[in-house]
Parts: C-alpha cells; sequence; structure tokens
C-alpha cells in the first residue's frame, strides 16, 4: 500500500508507476483504493462509476476497468456531503457525520473487493487517501492505516519534497501513528525532487537513522508529466511557444471531470487557463463550460463572479463557447431539481444559449459511447456519460454529435456560435480536436494525440522508477517468500 504524508504527495503517480513496471514483467497486477473522494470518474464496462486515477492505474496495469478497483467513490456535493458510490453505483447523499455512522457498511464493500482481487491477480497496489496521520479520522478509517490494519498490507509512505518540510512530514506521520501502524511502514519515497542528491544525502541518512526505516528511493521532478489528475485542477505548466489560440474555462467550486480539458492543455497552439475566483476574465477564442456536481451552484456561482456578461459579450463579438455535462445543461432556459437531489429543491433560470431545459433525475446515466460530430469533417468522437439530467427542447432537433447507436447527443446553435453536450472525451481524439480547435478559429490546428502522449509518459515514469528506486528494498516490502524472486523480476 502507498500512503502520503499530505494529499497530493504522489500516491495516484507512484501506484500507476509500479503498476506499469511490474505489468512490463508480465506481473498481473491490480490498482486499488479502498476509499477515493474525487469529482474526476471514469465509467466501466457495465455501466459502473470509479475514481478516474483507478482508471489511468488500470491503463498502466493494461487491465479491465473494474469497480473493484475502487470500491467506495465519495463525490461531494456541499462542504458537508456527499454522493456515496458504492461498487459503481450511487446509494444515497450523506452528510459527513451520516456518512461516519455508515463506514462499517463501506468497510465491508472495501473488503469484499479486496478479496475478489487478491484471488485474481498476482500482485495488487494499494493507494491510501490524503493522509494516514489525520488524528479526526482515525476512528473507523477505510482509507489509509484502517485499511492496512485489517488487510494485514504492508505500507510505503511517500513525500512531496517540492513542497518544502519533507523530513518533518514523514517523521511527523509516522509519530502519529500508533506502534502497529509505524511497524506497517516498510520505507520511504521522496518525490519531486530537483537539485544535487549529494546535498539530500546527509538528510537521508538522518531520516534513517532517526526512524530506523529505508528510504527506498528519491524521485526527480518528471517537468510536463501529462497523467489524468484525481480531483486537483492541474497546475503543471506546459510549453506553450507556439500558442496561436486562447481557451478559458471557470474554475467551479463543484468542478467535475476537468480531465476532459486537459487535451486543450497539452495542445501546443492552445493557450489554456482555468478562472478561479475573483479572477477577471481575459478576451478569449473559446470558452468551455465543464462539467458540475451542483449545476444549480456553481451556475449561480458563475453568475455572482460576472461571467454571464462576459460571456454575452463574448459571443457578441464573435467567440465559441462550449458546454459539457453540468456546463451544457447551464446552455438551456431552465434547470429543474424538485427533488432536491443536488441541492435544495426548486428550479433556476438558465444562461439561455440554446432553446432547452434540464430537468434532474434520479437515475444516473452511465455509458460509454461513440459518435461523430454532425459539423465540419464529422470527426469521431469517443467517451462516456455520467450525468442526472434529461434535457429537452427544440435546441436538441441540432445536435451537436450522433452516436453510433442512433442517438443524437447535445445541441449546436442555429448560429453555429454555441455548442454542448453530454460526452465527456469530447476534445479527447485527435480528429476531434482538430476540428473543434478550427471551429473555434484556429487554422491549421495540428493533430496531437492525447492517449498517445498519456502512454508514453507512463513509459517514462516507469522508466523513472526504474532507475531511482532501490528494487532490493522495494522487493522487501512485499510478502516475504517473494522478496528474491520479485527483486530479480525488476532488477
Amino acid at each position: 500500500m502507498v500512503q502520503g504524508t499530505t494529499s497530493d504527495a504522489g500516491k495516484t503517480t507512484l501506484v500507476a508507476g509500479l503498476a506499469r513496471l511490474m505489468a512490463r514483467k508480465g506481473v498481473r497486477i491490480a490498482p486499488f483504493k479502498p476509499q477515493n473522494m474525487a469529482l474526476n470518474s471514469a465509467v466501466t464496462p457495465d455501466g459502473r462509476e470509479i475514481g478516474r486515477a483507478q482508471a489511468l492505474q488500470a491503463m498502466a496495469a493494461g487491465v479491465p476497468l473494474s469497480t473493484d478497483f475502487n470500491p467506495v467513490l465519495l463525490k461531494p456535493s456541499s462542504d458537508i456531503g456527499a454522493q456515496v458510490i458504492i461498487h459503481g453505483k450511487a446509494v444515497s447523499t450523506l452528510s459527513a457525520k451520516d456518512y461516519h455512522d455508515y463506514k462499517p457498511t463501506a468497510m465491508a464493500a472495501v473488503m469484499e473487493s479486496w478479496a475478489r482481487l487478491t484471488a485474481t491477480y498476482d500482485m495488487v497496489l494499494v493507494e491510501g487517501a490524503g493522509s494516514p496521520a489525520e488524528i479526526n479520522l482515525r476512528d473507523r478509517d477505510i482509507a489509509n492505516m484502517g485499511f492496512a490494519e485489517a488487510a494485514d498490507c504492508p505500507v510505503i509512505l511517500v513525500a512531496d519534497i517540492d513542497k518544502g518540510g519533507v523530513f518533518a512530514h514523514l517523521v511527523g506521520t509516522l509519530e502519529l501513528l500508533s506502534p502497529s501502524e509505524q511497524a506497517r511502514i516498510q520505507g520511504f519515497v521522496i518525490n519531486r525532487f530537483r537539485g544535487d542528491i549529494a546535498l539530500l544525502e546527509p538528510g537521508l541518512e538522518w531520516l534513517e537513522a532517526r526512524t530506523g526505516k529505508p528510504v527506498i528511493g528519491v524521485l526527480p521532478y518528471l517537468h510536463g508529466l501529462f497523467l489524468d489528475a484525481e480531483d486537483a485542477l492541474a497546475s503543471a505548466e506546459l510549453d506553450k511557444s507556439e500558442s496561436a489560440i486562447k481557451v478559458i474555462a471557470p474554475a467551479f467550486p463543484r468542478i467535475s471531470n476537468h480531465t476532459d480539458l486537459d487535451p486543450m492543455r497539452l495542445h501546443p497552439q492552445v493557450d489554456f487557463q482555468w478562472i478561479g475566483p475573483g479572477q477577471s476574465m481575459p478576451a478569449a477564442d473559446l470558452i468551455v463550460l465543464p462539467g458540475s456536481k451542483s449545476v444549480q451552484a456553481d451556475l449561480a456561482w458563475l453568475r455572482a463572479q460576472g461571467w454571464e456578461a462576459a460571456i454575452a459579450r463574448h459571443l457578441r463579438y464573435g467567440g465559441k463557447l462550449v458546454g459539457i455535462c453540468g456546463g451544457f445543461q447551464m446552455l438551456g432556459e431552465q434547470l429543474h431539481d424538485e427533488l432536491g437531489l443536488e441541492g435544495a429543491p426548486g428550479s433556476l433560470k438558465g444562461l439561455g444559449w440554446l432553446p432547452m431545459e434540464t430537468r434532474l433525475a434520479p437515475e444516473k446515466q452511465l455509458k460509454h459511447v461513440r459518435g461523430r460530430l454532425t459539423f465540419g469533417v464529422e470527426a469521431q468522437v469517443s467517451g462516456y456519460e455520467i450525468h442526472m439530467g434529461v434535457s429537452t427542447g427544440l435546441a436538441l432537433e441540432r445536435p451537436a454529435v450522433m452516436f453510433d447507436d442512433g442517438r443524437g447527443d447535445g445541441a449546436i446553435s442555429e448560429d453555429g456560435q454555441v455548442l454542448g453536450t453530454y460526452a465527456h472525451g469530447l476534445f479527447d481524439t485527435p480528429e476531434a480536436l482538430v476540428e473543434l480547435l478550427e471551429w473555434a478559429g484556429l487554422a491549421g490546428a495540428e493533430r496531437v494525440d492525447a492517449a498517445a502522449r498519456r502512454e508514453a509518459d507512463l513509459e517514462r515514469l516507469a522508466d523513472t522508477l526504474a532507475n531511482h528506486l532501490d528494487m532490493r528494498r522495494l522487493a522487501r516490502c512485499f510478502d516475504s517468500s517473494q522478496h528474491e524472486t520479485l527483486y530479480e523480476l525488476l532488477a
């Protein structure tokens, strides 16, 4: 199990890299995250939902998606409540207090998945959540040491040196654990180091002497690594020396599946920018309204930030506007949530750029989709749907995408300036990305394959781990009967 001293310490990345490294050697390996709190998710082949980070790790391991990889997914709908998804299906929306009472039920689902995975795969790589040293969360913990103790699983602790205070993070975390939990820690990995390793070595020697735990490796800072973010908005800087078009998107408080915009971030001709609270909206060629877990609340936030008038001005001057999933729903005339599925029951006026309205329904739509854009060269689109809304109205008579099953999806305005869709992954295929960028005003858009770049970066990550981890020490973290066999395999 990989646990971290903080959120974003590198747990997801380390598990993905180890999964690829072991899969290269023919090990049948599965990723596992007992409990994930994230608004970025992926759809499994059987129409269920797991955290997007586990989808990335499954890709690294070369195994098909399964809900067992992430049996408990929490999707926050407010600061104190979240939708609870067990084995890929939403079962309830609970407050933090009520979820605490629900944890024994969630733990049963976790151990059920754990039993299936350990019976099916040669190895399972487990990812913790946040930090194991959150004292207030120790009771009934299922995400970190609570799971590790129940499953008798050894642990590697990873810390991000780029944040500063790495020795305090590691030693402090260890000190806050119980004696049995401390014994479970097999060693440390220090992530995102840049500089002369010789200057760090005295600290590493002190750390090993102070804790009695080995440093398994120091991983360098990998600039421009393009991997799906678990939840936080990606902040890595990419080379944009050839930028020719400006694309912006609002960072909603309850933004979901923002990885839809990763191909835009990656494209060398696109100057992409997330706009957060209090930031002024710069002039742009294209505005994208991303998905949202609380559409009405995020639309109210959008208005409070002055976006409604800014979007009207943007369109008046010829700019283009795209809405994806929740962002698509915002483009209509009315949003109805009579059952209070995402907040207080009621209706809210939409932005009014498409003649349609959306009504939230209890049954969530979860499916993989393939189709083609309905304009230009009709480029292929491949992605997935995750939404609770049912949209109706005249706008849908001009769909933006035609799926292979014969369904029309989304809408494109009569003047061709506004486009909406329920299809997450709208920009993922190189053909659709080129067509949409040219629709937005970029002449001669380059063909960029985000999937190929992700695959190349998984290989780069695995190579880095192979070069910077002590494989003998890593092998000793596993079951004693596997030490030498695993070391020979990884060496």
